[in-house]
């Protein structure tokens, strides 16, 4: 049985959206298919972004698209901000880190007042912020 069939969504330029939904509502789903279709898929029909027919996965942030699984992918024997700054990898990140990283701790105070502690230290949750605090 399909978890999706014919999703419409509609970012405008600036926005940032979270994708929110019971299991097995078809969140995950929705999301592999944007970050597919980034990786040379076809674009969906009112896709009005780039179009690059076989955009390599590590240019897919660049379009400003970030996927935050659930597990808590951080790298555990790194600080928190180390983990912070090796997301800032895209040239046009590295080059607004410092906004960025305010806006995280801004986001996620918490983050702020451990940025030399181990991410693997960390409680869940804590690495869950970590990772969309990277992201």
């Amino acid at each position: 049985m399909p978890a999706i069939h014919e999703v419409s969504i509609h970012i405008g330029a600036g926005e940032a959206v979270g994708l929110l939904g019971a299991n097995g509502a078809g969140k995950s789903t929705t999301l592999r298919a944007i970050s597919a279709w980034c990786g040379g898929h076809p674009a969906p029909s009112a896709f009005s972004g780039p179009t690059s027919p076989l955009l390599p996965p590590y240019r897919i942030p660049e379009l400003g698209i970030a996927h935050v699984p659930e597990g808590r992918q951080v790298f555990p024997e790194m600080t928190l901000q180390e983990n912070l700054e090796i997301g800032a990898y895209v040239p046009k990140a590295k080059a607004a880190r410092g906004r960025s990283l305010d806006l995280v701790y801004g986001i996620f105070p918490r983050l702020a007042d451990r940025k030399k502690q181990l991410a693997g230290t960390m409680s869940g949750g804590e690495q869950q912020m970590l990772a969309v605090g990277a992201a």
